[in-house]
C-alpha cells in the first residue's frame, strides 16, 4: 500500500509527533546537522497532509540514551499519547531509534498497531496493524538492537563471545542475524 493509501482522515484528525533525538549531549553539540534533520521532519508532516497546528515536536529526549528504559520522558509520552488515541503519525529521522530495546520498541508497535498510529521515517510510512509493515518494523528494531549490542562492548560479561566490529559489520550488519547472544 502506498504512502498516501495508508494515510486516513481518521489519521489526519489526530496530531503529528515528531521526535527529536540524540543520544548525548556530546551529539546535541557536534551532530547539528542532524538534528536540524529531524526538527525538518515537519515539513515531511506536511507534505503527508497535517496542518501546521497539528504538528508538535517532541525533543525532551535530546542527550538521553534510547538504551535507558523509564528516563526518556519525551517518548514514554508520546507512547501515553497513542494509547490514548490521540497521535495520529509518529516521525523520527530513524524509526528504530525511537527505541533502543525491544520490550520498548514492541510495546510501542503494538499501541500504535492497536491506535491506528502510523510510523513514518526517511524509507517510508509504516502501519504497524498491517503484516509486511510490522515485518519491516519489527525487522529493523531488531537490527537497531544488534547494533547497539555490537557497539556496547560493555554488555557482554564473556569478553570470549564478544563481536568485533567491523566497517562492514557496522553499515551493512553483516552476520549479525545468526549471532547468538
Amino acid at each position: 500500500m502506498s504512502e498516501p493509501g495508508k494515510i486516513t482522515a481518521s489519521h489526519l484528525s489526530r496530531t503529528a509527533v515528531i521526535y527529536v533525538r540524540q543520544s548525548t549531549l556530546v551529539q546535541v553539540e557536534r551532530n547539528t546537522e542532524s538534528t536540524a534533520r529531524q526538527y525538518d521532519l515537519v515539513s515531511r508532516a506536511r507534505q503527508l497532509g497535517w496542518p501546521q497546528d497539528a504538528i508538535r515536536v517532541v525533543d525532551g529526549d535530546l542527550g538521553v540514551s534510547g538504551s535507558v528504559t523509564g528516563q526518556r520522558d519525551g517518548f514514554e509520552g508520546v507512547v501515553a499519547e497513542v494509547a490514548l488515541g490521540q497521535v495520529g503519525i509518529i516521525l523520527a529521522l530513524e524509526v528504530s531509534r525511537l527505541a533502543r530495546d525491544n520490550a520498548a520498541w514492541y510495546r510501542l508497535l503494538d499501541l500504535a498497531g492497536v491506535c491506528d498510529t502510523l510510523v513514518a521515517d526517511a524509507d517510508g510510512v509504516y502501519h504497524p496493524a498491517l503484516f509486511n509493515d510490522r515485518l519491516v518494523l519489527g525487522m529493523k528494531g531488531i537490527m537497531s538492537e544488534a547494533l547497539c549490542r555490537i557497539l556496547d562492548k560493555t554488555s557482554y560479561t564473556d569478553f570470549s563471545v564478544m563481536p568485533t566490529t567491523s566497517c562492514e559489520d557496522a553499515a551493512g550488519l553483516a552476520g549479525v542475524v545468526g549471532m547468538s547472544a
